[in-house]
C-alpha cells in the first residue's frame, strides 16, 4: 500500500557476460504518454493565446478574407487598391519568385493584414463600448432604447463562442476616482454613525487631506493606473493578503458546503470519486479554455483572470509577506486521512482515471491501517497558526530529504483532499447539526486541512462534502463557480448504483497511492504543536450559527419590487440595531470583474436612509405605508451604492491604495489612518450561485447548496454571508467570536429571522 508503483523505465547491471538491459516497456509507455499530454497542452494553450489574441476574430473569417482577396484578384479585380502590387515590388524574395507564388504570397500577406487590422477594430470598439455603465443605473421596467442598441452593438463586436479568456485584452481598464469625490461619500457614509462633535473632526481631517497631500497621492495612483493593468489587485493581494501575520483559518480563509437537501450516497469513497473527477474535468476545460466567461445579461463579459490559479496553487509561507506558487500541471492530488498523508495519482497511460477507479483508490487510503509517524497527524497545523513560525520551519525542516520530497508532493497537488473520520449532517429539527457542519468547514479540527492550498476538499465519512479554501489568490464567486460544476455533475451525470457506489466498471486497476514519508525531530514537533496550540485558541472562539429561513425567499421580495439583496441587507441593519441599539460600519463586498483584473469594492450598507428605515420599524407614530416608502428609498441608496462599487466609483479601494501610497514616501496621513483604522462590525456578503447552465433550480429546487461562510473581521462584530437558494429559501452563515461579551451568533440569526419576519408582516398588512 506504502510503496510506489514502479516508475522506472529502464535498469542495467554489469556482468561476467557484458551490459545486462532491463527495459520496462510499461514505464516507457507511460512515460511517453505523460510527454504526449503535456505537449497536447502546450500546443492547446498556444492555440488558445492566438484565438484569444485575435477574438472577436475567428481563423475563419481570416480564411474568408484571404479567399475574397485572392478571388477577386484572379479575377482581375484589385480590392487592395494596389497594396498587393505594391507588395510584390518591394519584398525582395516575393519579388524574385515566380508570378504566381509572389501573387498567392501576397494576397495572404494583404489578407492577414487586413484581417489583424479588424480584429484589432473590433477589439477597441468593444472596449470602448464596455466602458459604458448606464445600463446599470435604469430604473426597474423596460430597457431603454438607447441600452437596446448599446447591447446590440456589444453583442455585435462581442464575437461568437468565446474561450474563457477571450475577453480579457477587450476589457477596459479601472480608473482612479477624483479624491474629491471619494472624500465626499466617504463623510457621507460615516455621517450616521458619528456624533456632531466625531463628524465636525472628521470634517476637518477631511479637508486638510484634500487640501494636503490627497492630490499629491492621487496623481501617484493615477500614474500606476496608467502603467500597471489594475492600479488595485496587485496591492490588495500583497498587503491585505500575503503581508499578514496572523493565522489565516478563520481569518482569512471562507468555506462552503454541500446541497444538504439532497444525500446522493452515503459511501465516502465513492463521493469521493465522484466530486474529484468533476474537479479535474473543470480543470481540463479550464486549461483548455472551454469554460464559457461569465456573462451577465448573457452579454457583458467579466474578467476571468482569478480562474488561473485556482488548482495547483499554495501559499508559501514567508518571514516578512508569503507568495503564491503555481505549477501549470500536476498528475496527483494530495490525501490526507486519520493521520496520514498520500500521492494519489489521478492519471494514467495519459488517461484521466474515472470515478470507479478512483474510488479504488480512494478506498485503499481508506483501508489503510498504518499508524502516522511521530509529529505527522498534527502537522497542517503549521499552516492553521502564525506564518513566522511555520516560514522558518519550513526552511529548516522541509528544505531537504524526504521532508522536502512529501511537501512538494502536497504543494504542487492539484488540490488538497481530506477524508474525515467523522460525519456531518443537516437536520431540519436540529439547527447544531449544521452549526457543527459549517465548523468543520471552517477550521475542522485545526490540523486536517491544508490551509495553504488554493482550496481543500472535505468528504465526511458519511459521503457529505465540503470545501475550505485559501483566500489571497481569488475570490468566493471563483470557488462557486466550481462547487456549482462539481455537484451537479456528480448527481446528474455521474450518478450512484442502487447500492451507492459510484457507476461504471473499472478498465485498468489504478496505481496505488504513496504513503508520504517524514522525518521530524522533536524540534519541529515542537513547532508544530505549538502552531496547534495556537489553532485551538482561535477555533474554540468562533461561534457560528447557519440559519436556513425558510418562511420565505425572493419569490415574496420580487413583488414588492425591491431588490433582494437591497431588501436582506436592509433586514440585518435591522437586526443588528435591535441587537447592539445601535448602528455600524457596514461592509458588504461587490465585485468589479467588469474591469480587467478587478477583483472586489466595499458597499458600505448602513447609510442614512437605511438608519432612517431601521428606527421607523419600532417607531410606533409610523405606519407601515411611511416605513415602506422609507425602505424604497433607502433600498435605492443601497443599489446606488452597489452599482458605484461595481462600475469603480466605490471609495474603499481607493482610500486604501492612498494609504499605500503614503506609507512608500514615508508620510502620514491622520484622515486615511482614522479612516483604515475604522472597524468593520458588520461583514457581509452574498454567495453567488447559477454560474452555469448545468443547474435547473425551477426543477431541482433541493439542489441549491447552502453556501458557505467566514469568520467575523472585528472582535466584537459579526460574519455574515447569505445564499439566497431559489425563490422560497435563504441560507445565511452568522460567525462571532466567544470571548465577545457583546455578541452570540444564535442570538444574532435569532433576530435575522425576526427581521424578516417583521419586514414581509409590513408589506403584508393592508394599508
Amino acid at each position: 500500500m506504502a510503496e510506489a508503483h514502479s516508475a522506472v523505465a529502464f535498469s542495467f547491471s554489469v556482468t561476467q557476460e557484458g551490459i545486462d538491459v532491463n527495459l520496462n516497456h510499461e514505464a516507457l509507455r507511460a512515460v511517453w504518454k505523460s510527454g504526449v499530454r503535456s505537449w497536447k497542452k502546450r500546443i492547446g494553450r498556444a492555440k488558445n493565446q492566438v484565438k484569444n489574441g485575435v477574438y472577436p476574430a475567428t481563423p475563419m473569417s481570416w480564411l474568408f478574407i484571404a479567399s475574397i482577396v485572392l478571388g477577386t484578384q484572379l479575377a482581375g479585380y484589385d480590392i487592395s487598391f494596389g497594396l498587393v502590387g505594391w507588395l510584390q515590388t518591394h519584398i525582395p524574395w516575393v519579388r524574385e519568385a515566380s508570378s504566381v507564388v509572389s501573387l498567392y504570397t501576397c494576397c495572404i500577406l494583404f489578407s492577414t493584414l487586413l484581417w489583424v487590422a479588424k480584429a484589432n477594430l473590433m477589439k477597441y470598439t468593444l472596449k470602448m463600448l464596455l466602458h459604458y455603465h448606464g445600463w446599470m443605473y435604469e430604473p426597474r421596467g423596460p430597457m431603454s432604447l438607447r441600452t437596446k442598441l448599446w447591447m446590440g452593438l456589444v453583442k455585435l463586436f462581442g464575437g461568437k463562442k468565446p474561450l474563457l479568456m477571450s475577453y480579457q485584452s477587450a476589457l477596459p481598464k479601472i480608473n482612479v476616482p477624483q479624491v474629491g469625490d471619494t472624500i465626499d461619500t466617504y463623510l457621507k457614509s460615516v455621517r450616521p454613525l458619528m456624533d456632531d462633535e466625531k463628524y465636525n473632526r472628521m470634517q476637518d481631517l477631511a479637508k486638510d487631506f484634500l487640501n494636503g497631500m490627497g492630490p499629491k497621492l492621487n496623481r501617484y495612483l493615477k500614474l500606476k493606473s496608467w502603467w500597471s493593468t489594475n492600479y488595485i489587485s496587485d496591492w490588495w493581494e500583497e498587503y491585505v493578503y500575503l503581508s499578514g501575520r496572523s493565522p489565516i483559518m478563520v481569518n482569512s480563509n471562507f468555506y462552503g458546503i454541500d446541497a444538504v437537501l439532497v444525500h446522493p450516497t452515503k459511501i465516502q469513497a465513492a463521493r469521493a470519486a465522484n466530486v474529484v473527477h468533476a474537479m479535474l474535468l473543470y480543470r481540463r476545460e479550464l486549461d483548455t479554455e472551454q469554460l464559457n466567461p461569465i456573462l451577465l445579461n448573457q452579454t457583458i463579459p467579466l474578467c476571468s483572470n482569478q480562474y488561473e490559479r485556482q488548482f495547483q496553487t499554495t501559499r508559501i509561507p514567508g518571514i516578512e509577506k508569503d507568495k503564491l506558487m503555481y505549477s501549470k500541471d500536476s498528475q496527483h492530488i494530495a490525501v490526507y486521512c486519520r493521520g496520514r498523508y498520500f500521492k494519489m495519482y489521478v492519471y494514467q497511460r495519459g488517461r484521466l482515471l474515472k470515478p470507479c477507479e478512483l474510488e479504488i483508490s480512494l478506498q485503499m487510503i481508506i483501508d489503510d491501517q498504518t499508524e502516522p509517524a511521530p509529529g505527522e497527524e498534527h502537522l497542517a497545523a503549521l499552516t492553521a497558526g502564525d506564518r513566522v513560525p511555520w516560514a522558518k520551519a519550513r526552511t529548516e525542516y522541509f528544505s531537504k530529504g524526504k521532508n522536502k520530497a512529501s511537501l512538494d508532493a502536497i504543494e504542487k497537488a492539484a488540490f488538497f483532499l481530506s477524508l474525515d473520520d467523522e460525519p456531518q449532517d443537516f437536520d431540519a429539527h436540529d439547527s447544531t447539526k449544521m452549526d457543527r457542519f459549517g465548523r468543520s468547514m471552517l477550521h475542522g479540527k485545526g490540523y486536517d486541512r491544508w490551509f495553504d492550498k488554493s482550496f481543500t476538499l472535505v468528504v465526511l465519512s458519511n459521503g457529505r462534502i465540503g470545501f475550505n479554501a485559501e483566500h489571497s489568490w481569488a475570490d468566493a464567486p471563483i470557488m462557486a463557480h466550481l462547487w456549482e460544476y462539481s455537484s451537479v455533475e456528480d448527481k446528474f451525470k455521474f450518478g450512484y448504483k442502487a447500492d451507492g457506489h459510484t457507476n461504471g466498471e473499472p478498465e485498468m486497476t489504478p496505481p496505488n497511492p504513496i504513503r508520504l514519508e517524514w522525518e521530524l525531530p522533536k524540534t519541529c514537533i515542537a513547532v508544530i504543536e505549538n502552531s496547534l496550540e495556537v489553532a485551538n485558541q482561535l477555533l474554540n472562539d468562533v461561534d457560528l450559527h447557519i440559519i436556513m429561513h425558510n418562511a420565505y425567499g425572493k419569490g415574496f421580495m420580487k413583488t414588492c419590487r425591491v431588490s433582494p439583496d437591497a431588501y436582506i441587507q436592509l433586514a440585518l441593519q435591522l437586526a443588528y440595531y435591535r441587537s447592539a441599539q445601535k448602528f455600524c460600519l457596514t461592509y458588504e463586498s461587490s465585485m468589479t470583474r467588469l474591469y480587467k483584473e478587478g477583483r472586489t469594492e466595499t458597499v458600505r450598507s448602513c447609510t442614512i436612509e437605511s438608519c432612517a428605515f431601521v428606527r421607523s420599524m419600532d417607531d410606533p407614530s409610523k405606519t407601515d405605508a411611511d416605513r415602506i416608502k422609507l425602505m424604497k428609498v433607502a433600498t435605492e441608496t443601497h443599489q446606488m451604492g452597489y452599482r458605484d462599487a461595481m462600475t469603480g466609483k466605490g471609495i474603499d479601494r481607493h482610500l486604501f491604495c492612498m494609504y499605500v501610497v503614503s506609507k512608500y514616501l514615508g508620510t502620514d496621513s491622520p484622515f486615511l489612518s482614522e479612516v483604515l483604522s475604522e472597524p468593520w462590525r458588520l461583514s457581509t456578503s452574498q454567495t453567488p450561485h447559477q454560474q452555469t447552465t448545468k443547474l435547473d433550480l425551477v426543477k431541482h429546487p433541493e439542489h441549491i447548496s447552502a453556501g458557505g461562510g467566514f469568520g467575523p473581521v472585528a472582535d466584537d462584530g459579526y460574519g455574515v454571508s447569505y445564499i439566497v437558494a431559489g425563490e422560497d429559501v435563504i441560507f445565511f452563515h452568522v460567525s462571532c467570536k466567544v470571548s465577545c461579551p457583546t455578541t452570540n451568533s444564535k442570538k444574532f440569526g435569532d433576530s435575522i429571522n425576526q427581521a424578516m419576519q417583521d419586514i414581509k408582516n409590513m408589506f403584508s398588512s393592508p394599508r
